[in-house]
């Protein structure tokens, strides 16, 4: 268990030094280019550019409140992983695949350096499996996210976990397309 924890506080240090060596000239291109969720067929193209803009109406905010947009350009900036905020998952798991640790790792230093910003983190699965079983593995999902950035600083008192199970799809449809896109965590910013 204590092997466990210090591995993953040693990823998180590796993805810290990732985000911070790259300079505003000099950007990662799997952070910018959409390809950094090839290998599991999530990209900007495949999610018709859900992963960071879900929900947004023409006021900049999505339809929950997420009030992202309205923190500072780097929200709104394709090549800054805080314009990411959406978190997905492989069927049936509620482990975060590595594409998307610089993300979290992203919104953990943003709140660290704002304490007074909160978030909640909305776990989704997709339609199959039972009502109670969605729910329980939105809920590990959104736990899974929530446990990455307490580890990297982030106060508990910032952080807000809700599950909506299937309720609350991305994409409508009973295919993988659409189950790939409803298997997620949504970072959700609220008002300071």
């Amino acid at each position: 268990m204590k092997l466990n924890k210090i591995l993953w506080v040693l990823l998180f240090a590796v993805s810290a030094l990732f985000l911070s060596a790259c300079s505003d000239e000099e950007k990662d291109a799997s952070l910018t280019d959409g390809t950094q969720n090839a290998t599991s067929g999530i990209n900007d193209a495949s999610t018709n550019g859900l992963n960071g803009t879900s929900g947004m109406n023409g006021s900049g905010m999505s339809g929950d409140g997420d009030y992202a947009s309205t923190l500072g350009p780097e929200f709104n900036d394709p090549s800054n992983p805080l314009s990411k905020r959406t978190v997905y998952f492989m069927l049936d798991s509620s482990e975060v695949m590595p594409d998307f640790i610089p993300v979290i790792a992203a919104h953990a230093q943003y709140l660290i350096a704002n304490p007074a910003q909160k978030i909640t983190l909305e776990g989704n699965t997709d339609e199959r499996g039972s009502p109670e079983y969605n729910i329980a593995l939105g809920e590990q999902r959104a736990k899974s996210v929530a446990g990455m950035m307490k580890v990297q600083g982030v106060s508990e008192n910032q952080l807000n976990i809700v599950s909506y199970g299937e309720e609350k799809p991305a994409a409508f449809g009973s295919d993988e397309s659409a189950w790939e896109k409803n298997r997620r965590v949504e970072i959700v910013y609220q008002p300071k």
